[in-house]
């Protein structure tokens, strides 16, 4: 849709008329769209190989099809996704079609190779491959003929130069701990990564509870759903996504701030991609790591294949503030999980009463979960969530900063601050900042803030 936007505006007064095929929306608005006889196609393999099945007059036209765009390459010709890919590609590569046809392959990590575990690699069906091999397998797969014209920008690092890379080391259950104090001191456009949808759904529950109202972004919602989210956070300035790698590739979205991977990704292709939703052209952006014991094999993983010199930065965590996250962590996890359990209960509940209602029957009492089975314990749990409820209302209501800590950007020209000069007393934040650029050209006074450790908390 966003390479819709961009078309239309570049050919705004050209007559030029474009169409666009995908999935979750209407069939028959896309096929009035098609029998406008656009130019130009935007479409997903899915729909699109569902209306060319359909035998739509305009897709007949796919015999003169001048020019054919694969965006993501890398990715839709991977076993396992697109399909449908494969058998447009076996259709237009037919010698009944335009032999003549230009086709352009794009992708971020087209030339990226990570070699398999050496165990693997000593077994003789396996080959080891390079960044030619990768090329000549993807141009195979999609049906390139003759020697393909390659444009390689791909930089050394992975990654721009604008994009600031930091880790944090922790225990599993201290992710969420940092993750909300990075929320809280660097308010902006958040991006927060995880591998699965029951993380993100988990997260969502625990920062509502927090007075973070979080957009969620995965593939189990309706497709509906997800463009508002998108859209909202677009429009937004200080506001979180919390997605699954469905937001890795192929989103635009202006001005992010900070990319936080909650969970390292599980390999350095989806790296590369998260982190390209920040920092993107020329703007500066923060990627912070969130590394727990289980995610060290990955992260090591990433780092060997992207050829990183030196280990990236820890990020700079004031563990005097600690303690007080802490505390709205704990309440706020025992109201997630007390909110958590009496939804399904009531899901439950709702379920039954409609079973027994189709079926005639009686319910019993020790049927129900929840309040219908034991009022008195309903009750003394009801009190104890609105006690958990009042204590953490009253921990919110006070600022977990002092005023001049609270930053927009924990960056400065795409590097992490060394130290932090706090306020004197009667100083404005300018004298401050004047204060701080000076004491900076005394190596000797610098004193470093306290890293990170699974002691902090």
């Amino acid at each position: 849709m966003k390479v819709r936007q961009h078309i239309d505006a570049v050919a705004r007064f050209t007559g030029i008329k474009t169409a666009i095929l995908v999935g979750g929306m209407s069939t028959q608005k896309q096929q009035r769209m098609l029998n406008r006889h656009p130019e130009i196609v935007i479409a997903t393999p899915g729909r699109l190989w569902e209306l060319v099945k359909e035998k739509h007059p305009h897709l007949s036209n796919l015999r003169q099809l001048r020019c054919l765009v694969i965006d993501e390459a890398d990715r839709m010709v991977e076993k396992g996704h697109f399909a449908e890919l494969s058998q447009l590609l076996e259709m237009l590569n037919d010698s009944q079609y335009n032999p003549n046809r230009q086709t352009l392959v794009f992708s971020a990590t087209l030339t990226l190779v990570h070699q398999a575990p050496a165990r693997i690699l000593h077994k003789k069906h396996v080959k080891k491959i390079d960044k030619t091999a990768k090329l000549d397998l993807l141009m195979q797969k999609i049906g390139m003929r003759g020697k393909p014209k390659v444009i390689d920008l791909t930089r050394n690092e992975g990654t721009v130069e604008t994009l600031t890379e930091t880790k944090i080391h922790c225990e599993t259950d201290e992710k969420d701990l940092y993750l909300y104090y990075f929320l809280m001191q660097y308010p902006g456009r958040s991006l927060v990564f995880a591998n699965s949808i029951s993380c993100i759904k988990r997260l969502s529950g625990l920062l509502k509870v927090l007075d973070i109202m979080p957009l969620t972004l995965h593939a189990c919602m309706h497709q509906k759903q997800g463009l508002r989210n998108l859209e909202q956070f677009a429009r937004l300035e200080d506001c979180v996504l919390l997605a699954t790698d469905v937001a890795a590739r192929g989103l635009d979205m202006p001005k992010v701030q900070h990319v936080i991977h909650y969970q390292v990704p599980r390999t350095s292709e989806i790296y590369i991609h998260r982190s390209g939703r920040t920092a993107r052209a020329t703007s500066e952006g923060l990627s912070l790591m969130l590394i727990g014991p289980e995610d060290v094999m990955n992260f090591k993983k990433i780092y060997k294949t992207l050829k990183k010199d030196e280990d990236i930065p820890l990020f700079p965590v004031q563990s005097k503030y600690m303690d007080v996250v802490k505390e709205r962590i704990r309440l706020a996890r025992q109201i997630e999980k007390a909110e958590y359990r009496n939804f399904q209960a009531c899901l439950h509940n709702s379920w039954i009463e409609q079973a027994a209602a189709a079926l005639e029957i009686e319910l019993e009492e020790d049927m129900y979960k929840g309040g219908k089975a034991d009022q008195q314990e309903e009750h003394r749990r009801q009190k104890q969530m609105k006690i958990l409820k009042q204590e953490l209302r009253h921990l919110l209501s006070q600022p977990l900063f002092q005023e001049n800590l609270k930053t927009r950007y924990p960056t400065q020209s795409g590097r992490l601050p060394q130290l932090v000069v706090a306020p004197r007393s009667g100083e404005s934040a300018l004298s401050c900042l004047s204060r701080q650029k000076r004491r900076r050209r005394k190596p000797k006074e610098h004193r470093a803030l306290p890293q990170p450790s699974s002691s902090t908390s």
